[in-house]
């Protein structure tokens, strides 16, 4: 179904959601092949030439794509909520830089009503009789009165009609389209014009550029339904890539046709605006003017369903009145459509919105520059959450941000620097607050000042789920004796969080009878030659329980605190006794804990699959999926297979459980196979974990916090589990996004 029904059973509202045709292809693809592909195709290619023309196309259309690729990789990795392009940029780049953007966006898109309103209006003056003379400038601000009210209304009672009535828009284009193709291909051919003349325009390939550029935006129509979508995460990309495909290949055909046909010369293009389609296309205006007139109303349709939805998520983020984010009982956002409505009927007092329309199209350049941005910085962080199913290498997002700023000062200079001045003041008052520079030394206080500032900054985010991080602290004893424990922890941190190794030593620190520094330096030294960037410490405790406990407790500065906990293995069953009642304890702090039992190290045996046995639950199994992950992120283990494995007692739940499974893998995005196995009476789970395991590299169990008095049972209990394997990870999650995978 391309739409279903949603009930909000809190609030009662009727929701229709829609899919990628209807939700994000076709009133994309209607803003895309606008007025400009009417007005001025023939302009251009009269004018620099096909050569040129298609140089124009390819440059203005990579923009756009790689700003699609970016939007799609950002909505690939997060559930899109309503406000579209703000939403995805206040939750990658932070509210103050979201509101920054969403305000302009907001206004641009209510301003846009007003234009397509406009030019709707004077593309209507064509049936204005020639023997009343030219229509008076009153008439066409009443007309476009009459148009913002009737696209309001209908936007504000239904967003589902509004859409429905864009595909006979869609196939008036079309068809417009086929008439003009007909029409080239039923008259005779010439050698079409290669060379620039600027016949009618100004001597310069950027100004022609300039003036087409804005055919190729609009693409982010689909995008700002995203509250109205049925999956966003996947119609977003798949509807905005598809449209922004059809675009270019339209835009790339158009031209060659029209400078092969001889019934218009290259001279004749270069004076003629609406009228060269209809000269040339079969019944003339017959079939150009219906798809010019849904050209015009489709992008109006666009601007009067998206800036209204921006306008509530603000609401919703409290960036703007809360009663602007209420809805109707269709779930439409009724108040913030009237607000916008009215501002778009305020607007038509300015007459001449030519000038305002060109810092328009700036505003929206600014949104590509940041949405571009956005991609690019989430791939250089790389936070373990950012998983997209669409990957766009991060210089590709730049070179795309940096082509949009080269395409803002093409348009104008000064606008160009307005609209980011405008921005720049917004986001200076949505953060109420600067940054005090206050250095000496020109190197060492500008990094102790930066340094400063993000470890302020970092104490309001370090509990965000989202930007979780493996700050890992490994109690390793002597160094060289566990440095395959301390590469298995730096495999895990994968160069995301902080690694800290820590060499614990039972006895009295008032005898100075050990030099910390030095022993500091020895570990320093043993680590940086076998290539692990981790952090050093000496600790030295009277008592080994109390001392875990102690040093879990202190470590870490300003948010940057250890939130797992590795421990490797003893043969001593007294001191597994102490580690299972310490575990206990550093559960309750709220950190994970890693118990590792290493019998032949994943050195020796390859890196070539990871084993993962889940009972079906979460908290645990989502940190061994994660851990499992970041492992594969590794050079070292990037062709490491993971398996879930699963033991279920019945036959009939085996489909019930392989879904489950799936669905969670889908969900985190991890590439993972899925096995379900049926457990034989006559077989303990043990056995059976040894036979499907044995040849893994690293398998994951989780780790039970037993009863007290229970641990010397537990104990034995994990040995047999982890005997014949080659390297165990017993598994401990007590971080805060337990029972939902980040």
């Amino acid at each position: 179904m391309e739409n279903e029904i949603n009930i909000d059973n809190q609030n009662k509202f009727v929701v229709e959601k829609f899919g990628t045709f209807l939700g994000v292809y076709t009133p994309s693809v209607l803003t895309i092949l606008g007025l400009i592909m009417y007005l001025r195709f023939g302009w251009v290619l009269g004018n620099v030439g096909l050569g040129f023309t298609l140089l124009i196309v390819v440059l203005a259309s990579s923009i756009t794509f790689i700003t699609a690729l970016s939007a799609s990789a950002i909505a690939t990795n997060m559930h899109v909520g309503v406000g579209g392009e703000y939403y995805m940029i206040s939750r990658s780049l932070g509210l103050e830089l979201g509101g920054a953007i969403g305000i302009p966006l907001y206004l641009c898109r209510t301003l846009s009503i007003t234009f397509y309103s406009f030019g709707l209006a004077e593309a209507i003056m064509m049936f204005w009789p020639a023997s009343l003379g030219i229509m008076p400038s009153y008439m066409i601000q009443m007309i476009t009165v009459v148009i913002i009210v009737g696209i309001t209304i209908l936007s504000g009672k239904s967003a589902a009609l509004t859409l429905k009535l864009q595909i006979p828009i869609l196939i008036a284009v079309g068809l417009s389209i086929l008439a003009l193709l007909i029409g080239i291909f039923s008259g005779k051919f010439h050698a079409p014009e290669m060379t620039a003349t600027f016949r009618t325009a100004p001597k310069s390939f950027w100004y022609v550029f300039a003036v087409f550029f804005p055919a190729v935006t609009g693409f982010t129509a689909g995008i700002g339904m995203s509250g109205d979508l049925k999956d966003p995460r996947k119609s977003i990309p798949k509807g905005t890539l598809l449209a922004v495909t059809t675009g270019t290949l339209v835009y790339l055909a158009i031209p060659v046709f029209l400078a092969v046909t001889t019934k218009m010369s290259p001279e004749s293009l270069a004076n003629g605006g609406v009228e060269t389609w209809s000269k040339i296309a079969i019944f003339g205006s017959l079939l150009v003017v219906p798809g010019i007139f849904g050209a015009i109303l489709s992008s109006a349709f666009g601007s009067v369903l998206g800036g209204p939805r921006v306008l509530q998520s603000l609401a919703q983020d409290r960036l703007a009145p809360s009663f602007l984010a209420k809805l109707s009982k269709t779930g439409q956002p009724t108040i913030s459509t009237w607000v916008s409505g009215a501002i778009a009927l305020a607007a038509v007092v300015l007459g001449d919105l030519n000038a305002v329309a060109q810092f328009v199209t700036i505003l929206f350049l600014t949104l590509y520059v940041i949405i571009n941005f956005s991609a690019a910085l989430e791939s250089l962080t790389s936070d373990t959450s950012y998983r997209p199913k669409i990957k766009v290498p991060w210089i590709v997002s730049l070179l795309g941000s940096f082509g949009a700023i080269a395409v803002m000062f093409l348009i104008s200079p000064i606008a160009c620097i307005l609209a980011i001045a405008f921005e720049i003041i917004l986001f200076w008052i949505l953060r109420q607050r600067s940054m005090q520079k206050e250095w000496g030394d020109v190197r060492a206080g500008f990094w102790g000042t930066l340094a400063r500032f993000a470890l302020l900054k970092l104490k309001k985010h370090a509990n965000d789920p989202r930007n979780w991080r493996p700050n890992i602290l490994v109690f390793a004893g002597d160094v060289k004796k566990r440095l395959s424990l301390i590469q298995l922890a730096n495999f895990l941190n994968q160069r995301r969080g902080i690694l800290t190794v820590c060499n614990m030593i039972i006895g009295n620190l008032k005898r100075n009878e050990i030099d910390i520094k030095k022993e500091i330096d020895k570990m320093d030294k043993v680590l940086e030659q076998a290539g692990i960037p981790a952090f050093s410490e000496i600790n030295v405790v009277s008592q080994f329980e109390n001392g875990i406990i102690n040093i879990t407790q202190a470590n870490g500065i300003a948010g940057l605190n250890s939130n797992t906990i590795m421990i490797g293995w003893s043969d001593k069953n007294v001191r597994m006794i102490s580690l299972l009642k310490t575990i206990r304890i550093i559960s309750e702090l709220q950190k994970s804990s890693l118990l590792v039992r290493i019998n032949e190290s994943p050195e020796i045996s390859g890196r070539d699959r990871m084993d993962i046995w889940w009972r079906g639950m979460h908290s645990n199994g989502d940190l061994m999926l994660l851990l499992a992950h970041l492992l594969s992120l590794n050079s070292e283990w990037k062709n490491a297979k993971i398996f879930i494995y699963t033991v279920i007692l019945r036959e009939e739940d085996r489909e019930f459980m392989l879904k489950n499974v799936q669905d969670m893998i889908n969900e985190v995005r991890i590439k993972a196979e899925p096995k379900i196995i049926i457990k034989p009476t006559d077989r303990s789970v043990t056995e059976i974990i040894h036979e499907h395991s044995r040849n893994a590299n690293l398998v994951f169990m989780g780790l039970n916090i037993p009863q007290k008095g229970e641990e010397r049972k537990y104990v034995t209990r994990l040995n047999e589990l982890s005997n014949g394997l080659k390297t165990t990870i017993f598994v401990r999650n007590a971080e805060e996004f337990a029972g939902e995978m980040i």
